[in-house]
């Protein structure tokens, strides 16, 4: 009946009549696209029979009901809303274009850093939206009234109060805006947010300045979570044995739909470095299968030693940034202020730039595997970077809030109110200037050493030249910068609500900045990884960063005392006091009791031992997925073994070319000379593998000597050499 439809619609006017079996598959097929829900442009159909499709599912003069229109239209709008969120998840295709390129000429490993500068942009402008939105428009429309003359404080303070003026006049104006002076009173910084008593107003800015920065952490967690469980290696899945076919790499590889010259180019370099990997991967494996105890004991000593190594490296660049953020903050008043001022970033720049040297220099030395080396010194760069920071945030805790430490105005106040009559502000100024040092230094670099080495390296000859030749585009040092500068503003976001701005405009600079020194100055890595294994490092390193930003924010608002004279919480112990405040006073007696049941122990044990059975069954259905897995693979493999056996049985029913047409069993020499392989490339999982002929007679075909040639085999199956 769908075909007669069809011939009738003018689509098969001219061709033959089809056979009875292939109509009866044509209609099942029809009867099967009617009844699905699968999206008709999804279909891997012609134009013509897509229409064909839409008019058999709406067909012509067939009223449908309200409820079908309805469910019809929900779920388009529900397409378009993921569609929409997708592309919003990709950054609305920004930097496709370079993103291919870098990834045809230089290898997916590369293009997946670039990639990581577009994610972290993304969770930016994600941050600033939420900040902007909760805090900053209703601030601007409240418009809070002035909150009066800041209270009178009589400090007792030794020497009194300390002037930070020791900078030349004509170097004001620049020096402020580096250190952030010059936004001091601007929504930069904590100290320029006011806001009246919260009883005057519908709309807490307290409450919303204290949850944003609690709700863009969340935010990122949840993005980076999701991009690390996106981005784990299929091989943790597919088993430690699985090894992709080359065939389907050889065979499947191009694109042909490309046209033009450049994008064939791109495509061929993209095809040349995934062989690049493949068979860096191979020898890198049949080195491993064939060494020694021995040489793996020495492998074993060498790892010992050099991880040793870093770590006492690592220690000593930690006790120089303490070192020089105490000298920094102990001396604001000697003549070197200015010098002093960008003492610790300049520290802490030193130490990321010689330190991830050093350490890809050490690891090469154990002679590990591509993604391996560059997945360890990604990590230990990571630790050196995320120890400084925490350093950092250490020795600002014992010189503003006085940990450790026992002065007049800290008893009095619970900080360092003769040095910093705003901390919050002059922690913000801080980070404000770590995080331009960081992008100034990456500008510096790039065209001040990378651009001149390059120049200098096509100008001369010589073997000093050669032997110093372009640098190498190192992906741990520039994901290390990066991290630590998205760690440095996420840390910030209490102090420094703008600071995501900021780093925003930032990375997208760098990205062009990188790209540049990647394409004009750099040399292409001789040592290339696959992608897959890198971004999961990226974004392990960047949630260790998550955290590292979340401790000292969760301490600062739980438990450290609010400058007396600026800011939103001003009359606060704590930050975190304004929510029982706001409790109190806008919840209904009913909701306070509910929170406070919420917060009590006779939930918290509930809820612990529910999330515990939750777990247990999620890893007992994790483990019984495992089960299966394996029982499948087994399967496969017998599955495999016992179709060879039937190739083994026709084999040697069928005559061989020239025996005259006679039916008889096959030697287990010619057995032995035919190829094994049936996977194009690798041998199948379960396949025999070549047996060796038996010294004696041959006892299976007399008439034919043993040292006869063996009459080549009817079936042939290519081997894995000739492939």
């Amino acid at each position: 009946m769908l075909r007669q439809w069809s011939v009738q619609s003018g689509q098969a006017l001219m061709e033959p009549e089809p056979e009875p079996g292939v109509e009866q598959l044509w209609e099942q097929e029809m009867e099967r696209l009617w009844s699905s829900q699968a999206l008709v442009r999804e279909l891997p159909y012609a134009m013509v029979d897509k229409r064909f499709v839409r008019q058999l599912r709406e067909p012509e003069g067939v009223k449908t009901s309200c409820w079908q229109r309805w469910r019809r239209r929900g779920q388009t709008a529900r397409r378009r809303l993921a569609d929409a969120a997708h592309r919003l998840a990709q950054g609305f295709g920004l930097w496709e274009g370079a993103l291919y390129e870098i990834g045809g000429l230089f290898g997916t490993g590369i293009q997946s850093y670039f990639t990581f500068l577009r994610f972290l942009l993304l969770l930016n402008l994600l941050t600033l939206l939420l900040t902007a939105s909760f805090v900053l428009l209703p601030l601007v429309w409240l418009r809070p009234p002035d909150t009066g003359p800041s209270l009178n404080l009589t400090l007792q303070c030794p020497g009194g109060l300390q002037s930070q003026t020791g900078v030349p006049r004509f170097h004001n104006q620049l020096w402020n805006v580096l250190t952030g002076r010059a936004f001091a009173n601007t929504y930069l910084f904590y100290g320029a947010y006011r806001a009246g008593p919260e009883s005057g107003s519908a709309y807490s800015i307290r409450l919303a300045y204290l949850l944003s920065p609690l709700a863009c952490l969340l935010l990122c967690f949840c993005g980076i979570l999701r991009r690390m469980v996106k981005g784990l290696p299929q091989r943790l899945f597919l088993g430690q044995d699985y090894k992709s076919p080359v065939s389907v790499k050889v065979f499947s590889s191009w694109d042909f739909c490309i046209r033009g010259q450049e994008a064939a180019t791109i495509k061929k370099h993209e095809i040349s470095n995934e062989f690049k990997v493949e068979l860096e991967e191979r020898r890198r494996f049949l080195l491993v299968q064939q060494e020694t105890r021995t040489q793996r004991a020495c492998h074993l000593l060498t790892y010992l030693r050099v991880n040793v190594l870093i770590g006492l490296l690592v220690v000593g660049a930690i006790g120089a940034i303490f070192w020089a953020t105490k000298y920094s903050q102990d001396n604001k008043e000697e003549s070197l202020f200015v010098l002093l001022q960008y003492l610790p970033p300049g520290i802490i720049a030193l130490v990321n730039f010689l330190g991830p040297l050093l350490f890809v220099f050490l690891i090469q030395l154990e002679n590990y595997p591509p993604n391996t080396e560059v997945n360890l010194a990604l990590i230990w760069c990571v630790v050196l970077k995320l120890a400084s920071l925490g350093m950092f945030s250490f020795s600002l805790g014992q010189t503003v809030l006085c940990i450790g430490q026992n002065k007049t105005s800290c008893a009095s106040y619970g900080y360092n109110a003769c040095d910093y009559q705003c901390w919050e502000s002059a922690v913000g100024e801080e980070l404000y200037k770590l995080s331009a040092f960081n992008f100034l230094l990456t500008v510096a670099f790039a065209f001040f050493v990378s651009l001149p080495r390059r120049l200098l390296v096509e100008r001369f000859s010589g073997r000093f030249w050669a032997w110093l030749d372009r640098e190498e585009f190192l992906v741990p040092k520039n994901v290390l910068d990066i991290v630590a500068g998205q760690t440095v503003t996420w840390m910030g976001l209490f102090y420094c609500p703008l600071l995501p701005l900021l780093h925003g405009v930032f990375i997208f600079l760098t990205f062009y900045i990188k790209k540049y020194t990647l394409m004009r100055n750099s040399k292409a890595s001789p040592r290339r990884f696959r992608a897959s294994s890198s971004t999961f490092f990226f974004q392990l390193v960047l949630l260790l960063g998550l955290l590292l930003a979340v401790m000292p924010l969760g301490y600062v608002v739980s438990s450290v005392h609010s400058s007396w004279d600026c800011g939103l919480f001003a009359n606060y112990s704590a930050p975190w006091q304004v929510v029982p405040e706001l409790v109190a006073l806008r919840l209904p007696p009913p909701g306070q009791r509910i929170l406070h049941y919420l917060g009590s122990h006779a939930f918290s044990f509930p809820f612990l031992m529910l999330l515990s059975l939750v777990l247990t069954v999620c890893v007992s259905q994790s483990q019984a997925n495992a089960r299966a897995i394996r029982g499948f693979r087994k399967q496969l493999v017998w599955q495999v073994q016992e179709k060879w056996h039937l190739v083994e049985d026709l084999s040697r029913l069928l005559p061989e070319p020239g025996s005259g047409g006679s039916v008889g069993p096959e030697s287990p020499h010619s057995r032995a000379s035919r190829p094994r392989s049936f996977c194009p490339g690798f041998p199948c999982p379960g396949s025999p593998g070549p047996r060796t002929p038996r010294p004696g007679a041959c006892l299976e075909d007399p008439a034919r000597p043993c040292g006869a040639p063996v009459p080549a085999s009817r079936f042939r199956f290519p081997s894995s050499s000739e492939l």
